[in-house]
């Protein structure tokens, strides 16, 4: 028995949930399809330690930090009204920090911008907005279906369902299976194929926004966990003032993540350990005489921090002996690393449907009445409330285009 419905989102993370509201919005039954036990689970782990929603700043900046794989427009050959770089911003700056803002509101939600410019929920976690969310999506006629696994394509879309085997033709479908990082919570991009064998191209996944891997001394044992403060990062364009961390197997943490597109892709990172110093002030700490002092007990007295003391021993020998040269090397220390941790680590992902595969719209060109939003699409942005911001933004704009496709055919 083939099931036919007017609207299908296909998961129930942040692009899908809204694109369902713009569905359901405009007057059209909704069904949702989520592969597990219970919706956003991505969603709510970003939210455990503090939901960090969007960044208070003009869309202009704001959209400048979306990156990565999406292709610039124009493409030679490109057929016209596809989907690039161009477009894409253009999408999160009509649904951007100010609409996203406006819309945690609407639900009831309370926020707060830090001194960074990020915002959060006052209470901080995820969980109440999403139980909101939820709320306000039942009374718009949305149906969430959880445990609906999708199959792939055979005279509608198929899935794997608690009752059995279940098809459904709808009348649109947004696609928002999410990208390839975290599998466990259900972005294993199992779709990969079946887009591919209908002709949408699809770009190969790799991480973004994660760690990278350092084969640390025996010396650094003790700081596994230890949080880096008070440091610049630095690489190609980009740099950091945000904590880290040192890990068992390297590093991670905010200030990582927001250079780890350039520095997964090549891009040499140095640290600056003393950022509020310039090299002349700091060299005339350090020519003061050091007396008796042991090496790491006169770099402590001078950089302040036993962690940074220990990351100048380990990326930074053999030390220089002047006090300029040395100023200068702890000023430009270079974050030697042994590539990005995998995909199964890594926050979000670089890849998805190719942006020729798109109509401005987001419409698959392989399959009109079938629409995409979030990670699946070929594009990336660090953390910070960019990446959250522009997967609310994209399943917005999947969705309003799926209501008009929609109107156009009644």
């Amino acid at each position: 028995m083939i099931e036919e419905v007017p609207a299908l989102v296909i998961g129930a993370g942040p692009a899908g949930l809204m694109a369902a509201e713009v569905l359901s919005a405009a007057g059209h039954p909704v069904v949702i399809a989520e592969a597990m036990p219970s919706p956003a689970r991505k969603f709510l782990m970003a939210g455990k330690s503090g939901l960090n929603l969007t960044k208070d700043e003009p869309a202009q900046a704001f959209v400048a930090r979306l990156q990565g794989g999406v292709a610039p427009a124009p493409v030679p050959g490109a057929p016209p009204g596809y989907f690039g770089e161009e477009e894409l911003r253009a999408i999160v700056a009509g649904f951007g920090p100010a609409e996203v803002m406006d819309w945690a509101r609407g639900l009831g939600v309370e926020l707060f911008t830090g001194s960074t410019g990020r915002v959060f929920p006052i209470r901080m976690k995820a969980s109440p907005l999403l139980r909101a969310w939820l709320a306000r999506l039942g009374g718009q006629k949305v149906t969430l279906r959880t445990r609906w696994r999708w199959t792939g394509f055979g005279g509608g879309l198929a899935f794997d369902t608690p009752e059995g085997p279940r098809t459904i033709r709808a009348g649109v479908t947004v696609l928002a299976l999410g990208g390839a990082s975290w599998p466990r919570l259900g972005s294993d991009a199992a779709w990969v194929p079946w887009l591919r064998e209908v002709g949408a191209g699809v770009a190969p996944f790799r991480p973004a926004n994660m760690g990278f891997r350092v084969d640390w001394s025996p010396a650094m044992t003790p700081l596994q966990g230890a949080a880096v403060k008070g440091t610049r990062l630095s690489a190609g364009d980009l740099d950091s003032r945000g904590e880290w961390v040192i890990t068992r197997g390297g590093i991670e943490g905010g200030a990582v993540y927001e250079i780890s597109a350039v520095l997964r892709d090549g891009a040499e990172a140095g640290v600056d350990l003393m950022p509020d110093l310039d090299v002349g002030a700091l060299a005339a700490r350090l020519a003061r005489p050091r007396g008796r002092l042991s090496v790491g007990n006169w770099l402590r007295r001078a950089l302040r921090d036993p962690v940074k003391v220990a990351l100048l021993l380990e990326w930074g020998r053999p030390l220089p002996v002047d006090a300029a040269t040395l100023a200068a090397r702890i000023k430009a220390l270079p974050l030697r690393h042994a590539g990005p941790m995998g995909l199964e680590r890594a926050i979000s992902s670089a890849g998805g449907i190719e942006a020729t595969a798109l109509t401005r719209g987001l419409e698959l060109r392989a399959l009109p009445g079938i629409f995409a939003a979030g990670e699946m699409l070929d594009w990336e942005a660090p953390t910070g409330g960019y990446l959250l911001t522009a997967c609310l933004a994209t399943g917005h704009h999947a969705g309003l285009a799926a209501a008009r496709h929609l109107r156009q055919r009644a």
